[in-house]
């Protein structure tokens, strides 16, 4: 018995690449009645590739099914019985024809569907997204947070200022007294400031 790897191999050469090849050249040559042909054909081929999904699976088992196939392509390929023009012009094409206009309403509301599928679970994504980049910018930023407090422990002084005015002499004086407060550095033990600079400053 034929395996399914050469049953495979012929289909794929002689059903697939060799009616490929001839409609390159039916396209090259402007042939029109070479280019009906191998029409028919793929349409034939798309049909039996659709069926030999399903036959695969549940038909396998079957006695000779694999030669069946080899012989059923064959049967579509020969110009002597013409097996993909009989089967279109005597099925394919009448039930086509008599079935094309509810065919395309099917495939109108099947695009119009899917179009607003794909705007709908495309605007949800781009709101995962979003809040997804809120989040991971809120933790950067406590995380930043988190080093600073690290790398300072104990917070810096407050520096105050106060300016006082006077009247001295019939004349105008003010005396501006600033005081700031640095630390050099801080004892890690006690917290204790371990140098102070004191500025005075006196307009008059």
């Amino acid at each position: 018995m034929v395996s399914w790897i050469i049953s495979r191999l012929v289909v794929l050469i002689f059903g697939t690449l060799y009616p490929a090849y001839y409609s390159y050249k039916a396209v090259k040559s402007k042939d029109i009645k070479e280019y009906v042909k191998w029409m028919m054909y793929w349409i034939i081929f798309a049909l039996f590739t659709t069926a030999e999904t399903f036959t695969d699976i549940f038909l396998c088992w079957f006695p000779f099914y694999y030669e069946l196939k080899i012989a059923f392509v064959a049967w579509l390929l020969s110009p002597y019985t013409k097996g993909s023009s009989l089967l279109y012009r005597k099925f394919v094409h009448p039930t086509l024809s008599s079935k094309e206009k509810e065919i395309d309403d099917c495939l109108v509301q099947a695009k119009d569907r899917s179009y607003d599928a794909l705007v709908h679970f495309g605007k949800r994504g781009l709101n995962v997204a979003a809040t997804a980049a809120v989040m991971a910018a809120s933790k950067v930023k406590v995380g930043v947070r988190m080093v600073i407090s690290a790398s300072h422990p104990h917070p810096l002084p407050a520096t105050a200022t106060v300016w006082r005015g006077r009247h001295t002499r019939g004349r105008d004086s003010l005396t501006g007294f600033y005081q700031a407060s640095q630390f050099a550095s801080h004892s890690p033990a006690t917290d204790v400031p371990l140098g102070m600079k004191t500025v005075n400053v006196v307009f008059s």
